[in-house]
């Protein structure tokens, strides 16, 4: 489930939630899957949202690295 303050990496070039707050919310709902007691609705809802999430945070990364690979030339040449 997405919420309107959010955007799927395949959408935006900038998500509104951040790596950090993704990868939060992330670790708690492994937790919560973790800890069981859930219906099975719950948890596939539960997986789903973790599966956006990961997604999210994969986004996040592979700009990171681009980023950083665009900077690396610029940083050889100072040397």
């Amino acid at each position: 489930m997405t919420t309107p303050a959010e955007s799927t990496p395949a959408g935006d070039d900038a998500p509104t939630t951040t790596y950090e707050q993704a990868r939060e919310e992330l670790a708690d709902v492994v937790r919560r899957l973790e800890a069981g007691g859930l219906t099975l609705e719950e948890s596939l809802a539960l997986w789903e949202r973790g599966e956006h999430l990961a997604e999210l945070c994969q986004h996040w990364l592979d700009r990171a690295r681009e980023r950083l690979a665009a900077a690396a030339p610029a940083n050889d040449d100072q040397r």
